[in-house]
C-alpha cells in the first residue's frame, strides 16, 4: 500500500483511523473510498489476511521490509509470534516517543526522531527503528523543548490514552523511561496479529 496516499483515504481503505484528523471523516463515511465504497463484496482468506497485515504496518507507518524483518525476529523469540510481534514494534523508538505523549501522531513522532530532537540514555539517536529495553530513558533534546510541539507536548496536549502502563512518564520534563516490556493487550493497536502471522506463514 502507498505510504503517500492521504492518511483520511488510507484510514477508509483499511477501515481504522490513522490520525486524529481522520477520526472525524472517518467517523462520518466508515467505508473504503470510491464509488464502490458501500459494496460489501466477498472477501478471499488471503485478502483478509493481507489487510490485517496492512493495518497493522500503518498503524506503525513501517515499510513493507521493516514489517517482514520484525516478523522474522519474532518467529525466533520464544513466546506467541503474533504477541512477539507487537511487542517488537511497540518498543521501536517512534512507537514510544507517541505513546509518551511527545507527538500527536506516528507520522509526527517519526519525524521527531529522525530531526534528533530526541536523545536515548543522553546519546542522540535519529532512527525511528531503534529498539528499546528496559530501563532506557527518553529525552527531548535540550535544544528542542522551547521548540512549540514540544511546549505543546508539555502541557499534556497528547497524553490522554497515548501514555502507557510500560512507560513512566514526567510530560513536565519530557522525559520517558521503559520501565518493563509492553504486554500485547495493554498497546493500543488494532490488530488481529494471528492473521498477521498466518500471512506471512503461508
Amino acid at each position: 500500500m502507498n505510504q503517500s496516499r492521504p492518511k483520511v483515504r488510507r484510514a477508509r481503505a483499511l477501515g481504522i483511523p490513522l490520525t486524529p484528523k481522520s477520526v472525524k471523516y472517518f467517523e462520518r463515511r466508515p467505508f473504503p473510498p470510491g464509488q464502490h465504497g458501500r459494496a460489501r463484496p466477498k472477501v478471499s482468506d488471503y485478502k483478509v489476511r493481507l489487510m490485517e497485515k496492512q493495518r497493522l504496518r500503518a498503524q506503525y507507518n513501517l515499510r513493507e521490509n521493516q514489517m517482514r524483518a520484525a516478523f522474522d525476529r519474532a518467529v525466533r523469540r520464544p513466546g506467541k509470534t503474533g504477541e512477539e510481534l507487537i511487542v517488537d514494534l511497540e518498543t521501536r523508538l517512534d512507537a514510544l516517543v507517541l505513546r509518551a505523549g511527545f507527538a500527536r501522531t506516528i507520522y509526527q513522532a517519526r519525524q521527531i526522531v529522525t530531526h534528533q530532537h530526541v536523545v536515548v540514555n543522553g546519546k542522540r539517536v535519529d532512527r525511528p527503528s531503534a529498539r528499546l529495553r528496559p530501563g532506557d530513558v527518553i529525552e527531548v533534546a535540550e535544544r528542542s523543548r522551547q521548540k512549540t510541539p514540544f511546549v505543546i507536548a508539555a502541557a499534556g496536549a497528547h497524553a490522554g490514552e497515548r501514555t502507557a502502563p510500560y512507560l513512566d512518564v514526567n510530560l513536565d520534563g519530557l522525559s520517558a523511561r521503559l520501565i518493563r516490556m509492553p504486554v500485547r493487550h495493554e498497546v493500543p493497536v488494532l490488530c488481529d496479529e494471528q492473521l498477521v502471522v498466518e500471512f506471512y506463514s503461508r
